[in-house]
């Protein structure tokens, strides 16, 4: 029986599961957000985002690369030079992300009493 409400479904057609949690993880929005600013090397990314490891940041970086939000072009320099950007399709993804990121920073404050409040009354 349905009741006209949306049902999640436990696969890769579910657009939340398949989409939303791989720039809803601890990094990634942090990485597509540091790229607004246009194309930046690994270390360059790694220095910004504190606290990634180099183990990390390889394995976000990759896996953004695979859903098309960041593009990764090699330079034949000497030393070899890589740099990440965004695609069309990050820049599209950064929008909204960005909404959510000015949306938490205005309700952080609230937030934060809402989970002492819960604490305190667990206890």
């Amino acid at each position: 029986m349905n009741s006209g409400k949306r049902v999640f479904h436990n696969n890769e057609d579910c657009p939340v599961r398949n989409v939303v949690a791989q720039i809803g993880d601890k990094w990634s929005l942090l990485i597509l957000s540091a790229l607004v600013d246009g194309p930046e090397r690994f270390n360059a990314l790694k220095s910004r985002i504190e606290g990634i490891s180099q183990r990390m940041l390889t394995q976000t970086l990759r896996d953004l690369e695979r859903e098309g939000y960041i593009s990764r072009t090699v330079y034949p320099e000497v030393p070899v030079r890589v740099e990440y950007a965004l695609t069309e399709l990050g820049k599209g993804i950064v929008k909204p992300l960005y909404e959510l990121v000015l949306w938490a920073d205005k309700h952080q404050p609230t937030i934060e009493r809402a989970r002492k409040t819960y604490d305190k009354h667990k206890k």
